[in-house]
């Protein structure tokens, strides 16, 4: 059997929520979001997972989650830290700040040689989008660049005690066009509120596609985000050499107006929810309590 992996990134620590979010139990035996994700995986064939962590995270992050799911999947850890620069780059000096999606997932280079799916560790994202992407990467396709992203309708992705960033889609036929991150979005009445990249005020219908930073790659990536971390680190200013971030959505969005890559949206209309904000907790619990009652999970995941 060929090997298909999801690739986890959990090196985040979450400021807004208080605390290290992907390990707070939201499960009613007291799973967390990613065992969901991983059940859900494993479900629809992803027969590897690969977890990106911080090196000081590993022991409580194995002691939670990865010795217990190791018994079920082959599991391998890969570590996003800040100096894990490219020759002839060190980290500024006042840079604390992870270096962003796009570095992470750069870090798995070594170990992912196969069609991979990416997710957050924080977010729930339903079985719908990971059977999809599945699929996707084992179709038979004569092109190494062509890859795929979930794409979830923006009112199932909200928060109701906070703002949100999500990466705002435009396709044609089925095809990503471009891909804006756009911060600030909170539901308003019978639409969403936010700003655009320069600050200004804007106003998105609900029913927008956006990116959950859900996708499906081919390791041909990692050759163009190595690349491309090359230039980002070459073109830190010392304005914004301790908070800009490679993100793996601006990548992408290079990549496809440049003609380097073509992105097949998938949509999805399962419903998002995830621990933003500590306030966030009570409704995940109780929404995964609901898929438990309702027969989607059983009661207590990998009995």
């Amino acid at each position: 059997m060929s090997t298909t992996s999801l690739v986890i990134m959990a090196a985040g620590m979450g400021s807004r929520f208080g605390g290290i979010k992907q390990l707070e139990p939201v499960g009613p035996s007291g799973e967390i979001i990613m065992d969901y994700s991983i059940y859900d995986a494993i479900e629809a064939g992803f027969n590897k997972i690969v977890f990106i962590i911080r090196k000081d995270l590993e022991k409580d992050f194995k002691e939670v989650i990865g010795n217990r799911i190791e018994k079920l999947i082959q599991v391998e850890y890969v570590f996003q830290e800040l100096e894990d620069l490219p020759s002839g780059f060190k980290k500024p000096e006042g840079r604390t700040k992870p270096w962003g999606t796009g570095q992470a997932i750069l870090c798995c280079k070594d170990l992912v040689k196969e069609p991979f799916a990416v997710i957050n560790a924080d977010d729930y994202y339903g079985k719908e989008a990971l059977q999809k992407i599945y699929q996707f990467l084992n179709t038979p396709s004569d092109q190494e660049n062509q890859y795929c992203m979930a794409g979830f309708i923006l009112g199932n992705t909200l928060s109701d005690n906070g703002t949100v960033t999500r990466g705002i889609c435009k396709g044609e036929d089925g095809v990503l066009k471009s891909i804006v991150e756009t911060s600030g979005i909170k539901k308003e009445g019978d639409h969403a509120a936010a700003k655009d990249p320069d600050g200004n005020d804007i106003i998105l219908d609900l029913n927008s596609l956006v990116s959950m930073n859900m996708w499906g790659f081919k390791p041909v990536l990692f050759a163009e985000l190595e690349k491309g971390f090359i230039e980002f680190q070459a073109g830190l200013t010392e304005v914004n050499q301790n908070k800009k971030e490679y993100l793996l959505p601006e990548v992408v969005g290079d990549l496809i107006t440049n003609q380097l890559a073509e992105v097949t949206i998938l949509k999805t209309a399962d419903r998002w929810f995830g621990v933003t904000y500590r306030e966030d907790k009570e409704t995940v619990v109780k929404s995964f309590q609901d898929l438990v009652d309702q027969g989607v999970y059983p009661s207590k995941l990998f009995a």
